[in-house]
Formats: structure tokens, sequence, C-alpha cells
């Protein structure tokens, strides 16, 4: 590509001093990188420029640049299109990293874009400084959520602090990287939120360490960062990124319950896919298969073990067959003639086995209660309920 042709640059022009002045100034302003963008571009004819984040949103764009879609951005990417800004590397998480890309790059020469990148590098630089405050503040607000009975006066003091509205309603959405550096998931969720909408957003890290976002919800946030969070994923491949997004809180006063939503659906998300990214929006636990996998593992195992009991005996063989028959028996709404239909067994061997069950879990199958006990017991063995035909996909939102 003509952004490699790195032998050519010596005698390939470079940016005016003039523009080089101004850019520098510009950064130096603090100004942001669709200024950067027009005024590096401003003396080049008809030049059409590009600042994509590795998950395909564009940061900036010179004047009458044509929208481009954020998977398309992401395969031009991909095909090796764009020169990477290089920052230092423990400033700007991969997640956010900026890209110059060009459609038509012949009337530029390559030494320039090379020296806008490196202006543009200076510029992200800058804001990612800032943004280090920023976070500081939005960690203060995290700390005020995360504990149970926070005056909501303190609550409203620290939202103005973070630069968001004082009253609701907002999203809450969390992340987490498992043990991967420290920053990762604050990275990946400030992208995903970016890509949700124009809206401000304040990204910091919770006291036990999860990532956390308060959203003012102008728009469909939860909906927008689950539809992006696969883009955002890709950027790390081998890192598994699993999120929550609680529900709309109509105040300060209900940010404390969104969180804790959000958290239980971080779980959720987790438990259905340990090995791979995914996001769940709270709203989408509407089944007992789903709700359970929000549920801690540890206790999830000990409510199947206690409730079980005998029946998870995988030494003994009866046991098993047990098992069997009530898994088949709660499947088919307690129907004592299709359970020994898909058995293949006396519908008396059936009468038998339940009894058997009976006996063993105190507990009694013609009783509805009884029922649920045994089914939720039988969901929250490992693996958890995932295999159940009915569990939504946890990489999308309610719908």
């Amino acid at each position: 590509m003509y952004f490699r042709q790195w032998g050519e640059l010596n005698r390939l022009h470079a940016l005016p001093e003039n523009v080089r002045v101004r850019l520098s100034r510009l950064v130096a302003q603090d100004a942001g990188p669709d200024v950067v963008v027009a005024s590096a571009f401003a003396h080049v004819d008809r030049a059409t420029a590009y600042v994509f984040t590795p998950a395909g949103r564009t940061v900036a764009a010179t004047e009458g640049a044509r929208p481009v879609l954020a998977r398309q951005a992401v395969a031009l990417l991909a095909d090796g299109a764009g020169i990477t800004v290089s920052v230092d590397s423990d400033a700007v998480s991969p997640y956010e990293r900026w890209h110059l890309y060009l459609p038509e790059p012949g009337g530029t020469p390559p030494r320039m874009l090379h020296e806008i990148a490196a202006i543009l590098a200076r510029c992200q630089e800058s804001r990612a400084r800032r943004r280090a405050a920023e976070h500081q503040a939005a960690d203060e607000l995290g700390t005020l959520l995360f504990a149970p009975g926070a005056e909501v006066a303190a609550v409203e003091g620290a939202l103005r602090t973070c630069g968001l509205p004082a009253q609701g309603p907002y999203r809450v959405i969390v992340a987490e990287t498992g043990s991967q550096r420290a920053g990762l998931a604050e990275g990946a969720l400030t992208e995903a939120v970016a890509h949700a909408g124009p809206g401000r957003a304040s990204v910091g890290r919770l006291p036990d360490g999860t990532a956390f976002a308060v959203v003012p919800e102008t728009a469909d946030a939860a909906g927008g960062c689950a539809e992006f969070w696969p883009l955002v994923a890709d950027c790390e491949p081998s890192v598994p990124l699993h999120g929550g997004i609680g529900s709309a809180a109509d105040g300060p006063q209900d940010l404390n319950g969104a969180l804790s939503e959000a958290r239980y659906a971080l779980a959720s998300a987790r438990t259905t896919a340990p090995d791979s990214s995914s996001v769940v929006d709270s709203s989408s636990l509407t089944g007992l298969d789903t709700l359970l996998t929000g549920i801690p593992a540890e206790v999830r195992t000990a409510y199947s073990s206690t409730v079980l009991g005998p029946l998870l005996d995988t030494r003994n063989a009866s046991a098993a067959a047990l098992l069997k028959t009530l898994e088949t028996f709660l499947a088919h709404d307690g129907s004592w003639a299709r359970t020994a239909e898909v058995l293949h067994l006396h519908v008396n061997t059936v009468h038998y086995r339940i009894q058997r069950i009976e006996h063993f879990t105190g507990r009694d199958l013609s009783r509805l209660y009884d029922r649920l006990d045994l089914w939720a017991a039988l969901l929250c063995r490992t693996p958890s309920a995932t295999s159940d035909p009915r569990a939504r996909s946890s990489t999308s939102p309610a719908r």
C-alpha cells in the first residue's frame, strides 16, 4: 500500500511550515481531532480524510466526507488501508487507537500524511491526559454508587463533577476483561459507549476494579452499546470482554439499583460465555434459566447439591437414571405418559422412579413449588443453563 512506501518519503513533500506551526498551536490549545484534521487538509485540494478507531468509529473527518459505517471502516483497516497514529501504549488502550485514512491518497504525499499522523498522536495523548482526570472524578462517583445508602445530594454533586446532568434518566453499563492489564476494560467501555451515541458519558472504575459507565439516556444507549460490542471486542480477540447493562434509572436516587442490575447482568455474561466476549442487558433476563445465570457459580453449585443430593452421584448408575427421569418429567410438564414415551419406559416404572426422587429430595412433585425448586436445581448445575433452548443470546439486547 501507498502508506508503506517508506523508501519514497525522503524525496516527497512534507507539511508546509505555516501549516505545521498552526497544527502545533491547535494541539497546544487542546483542539479536538476534527479541528486538527480540517486544518491539516485545508491546503490540499479535494482531499477527503477520516480518523477511525479499530472498532470503526469515525473520530473525525474532513468537511463533506461521506459517512462510513463502522463495519466498513473496520474492513478498510483490516485491509491495511490507513496509518496508525502511534501513541504511548500505556496512554491509550488498543480499543481506542486512531487510524488516519484517505480514500484517494494519490494527491497527498506520504511524508505529509505521516507528519499529520504524528500531530494527531500528540492530540490523542493530550486528550488521554485530560481524560485521566475525568476518570478520577468518575471513580469517586463509582465509590458512591457502589455502597448502598449514599446521599442523593452527594451523588448529584458527583454527577455534576463528571459533567453529567443532575437529573436522569441514565443508563449504567459495566465491563471487565478478567485478569488482563489495568485500564483495558475502561478503554473498551469508553469506545463502546462512544459508539452508542455522541452524548456525554462518565467512565471509571468501581472499588472492586470493574469498569463502569454512566450514560444519559438521551437515545438507545443500551441497544447501541450491545450492537457495537462485538466490533469493540474484536479489537483484542484474545481478551474476552464481558459487559452488563442495567435498566434505565429515572434519577440519581436510582443509580445504585441500576448499577446492581448491571453487575448482575455482567455475572450472567460471564456465566453464559466465559471464554468469549458478550454483553447482557438486564431486561433480557426474563426467564428462570437466564435469571439464574447471574447468581455466583459457587451459590448455584451449593444450591444444586443441596436440593438434588444423591441424584448427583455420578458413580451410581441408578442415580443417573433418576436424574434423567426428573429432567424429562419436568421438561414435559409432569406428564407421566410423555415421560414414559420419551424414555421408552412403562408408565409404572416412571411412577416408581418419581417416588424414589421424592424420597431422596424430600420434594413432592405434585406440588408446583417443589417442581420449581427441582427445576431451578437442575438449571444451577455445572455447566449452567446455556444449553437450554429457551435461553437468549447474551450478545444481544432484549427483544
